[in-house]
């Protein structure tokens, strides 16, 4: 076999545990190689969970993908779009980190899903051995931002809080010292401050750095090739989410969920997939289908391109579009989309 030959078997055979470990929720041993489990860590390996803490919209969807190096968590512009608690996990020699995408606490709480995303945020507070108090310097502090600092006073204790100065680029050095300060005034106790462009993937290494600093000695706590702690349903109905997202306005985004009904892989190589998209009225339903239902073309094309990137196959996504009332103050409903 040529260098070439065995460089693209290790790819394809990393692929293929990546895809199955997205697949499983609760990894347990034999399930993957042997190796992934118990091969020896060097001394003094560390190991720990860091969460990231902010309003919404601050780019911390952005910053995961950006330390983890890959996509495992959707972004878009729109406020609120992570909805609950995924992990991001990176592991290298000497250490392992879990990453912790948090959706955006706010004050504003309309609905049950609305109070549970917030709920997901403060739960990791005290479960983190480092928190991440991401804050968008382009623009002053935001009465949430004060709000969050409150928290993190009265619920990190003794944790190390590092401020992530996120969107530095877009601010110019006349105004950074005073920006970042009124930042630093929210919670004068915190414990480091590094300035970032996760979306252009700025000081990402010297925040890892100085994350280091304060995780402890651990084992490591997922097999060495996982990166997120999302099944493959739950992945691909979140990139359906962005799509539609991206391609629509007002109440229609935050009105939507996606179900993820079936995952199949045929013969012609084609993977086929059923996801139903809920919305809360007729209304919503009509702008999503479109004229002609050209808009849920759209969409669809969207997001077979990011699942086909995802799985790294060609794919065939059915979508459609079901009238849910409410959904989103509906404890059934919730639990069926797994917002536990």
């Amino acid at each position: 076999m040529t260098i070439t030959e065995t460089t693209a078997a290790q790819q394809a055979s990393q692929d293929l545990v990546k895809q199955f470990l997205s697949q499983t929720s609760g990894i347990e041993p034999g399930e993957v190689a042997d190796e992934e489990w118990f091969e020896e860590l060097p001394e003094g390996h560390k190991s720990g969970f860091v969460a990231l803490i902010g309003r919404p919209n601050v780019g911390k969807s952005t910053l995961l993908n950006a330390l983890i190096g890959e996509k495992v968590a959707i972004v878009s512009r729109k406020p609120q779009t992570t909805r609950t608690r995924l992990s991001g996990i990176l592991t290298a020699t000497t250490h392992q980190l879990i990453f912790i995408d948090t959706p955006g606490i706010h004050q504003k709480m309309h609905s049950q899903l609305n109070r549970r995303m917030v709920a997901h945020a403060l739960e990791s507070i005290p479960d983190s051995d480092v928190l991440y108090f991401v804050v968008d310097v382009s623009a002053p502090p935001h009465a949430e931002d004060k709000y969050i600092a409150q928290l993190l006073q009265e619920k990190a204790q003794a944790r190390p809080v590092i401020f992530v100065l996120n969107k530095m680029d877009q601010l110019s050095l006349d105004k950074a010292k005073e920006r970042v300060q009124s930042y630093w005034a929210l919670l004068p106790n915190y414990t480091d401050s590094i300035p970032t462009s996760a979306l252009q993937g700025t000081n990402m290494d010297v925040l890892l750095e100085h994350t280091l600093k304060h995780l402890p000695v651990g084992p490591r706590y997922y097999p060495r090739t996982a990166i997120t702690d999302q099944t493959t349903f739950q992945i691909i109905g979140e990139l359906v989410r962005e799509a539609i997202l991206k391609k629509t306005y007002q109440e229609v985004p935050h009105a939507t969920a996606v179900l993820v009904e079936e995952l199949e892989e045929r013969e012609n190589g084609l993977t086929y997939i059923s996801a139903r998209v809920w919305v809360e009225h007729d209304s919503q339903k009509g702008i999503l289908i479109g004229k002609g239902g050209q808009m849920l073309k759209q969409i669809g094309s969207a997001a077979r391109q990011e699942v086909e990137r995802f799985i790294g196959g060609k794919v065939y996504l059915d979508l459609w579009v079901k009238v849910q009332p409410d959904w989103r103050d509906r404890e059934g409903r919730l639990r069926e989309l797994g917002y536990e």
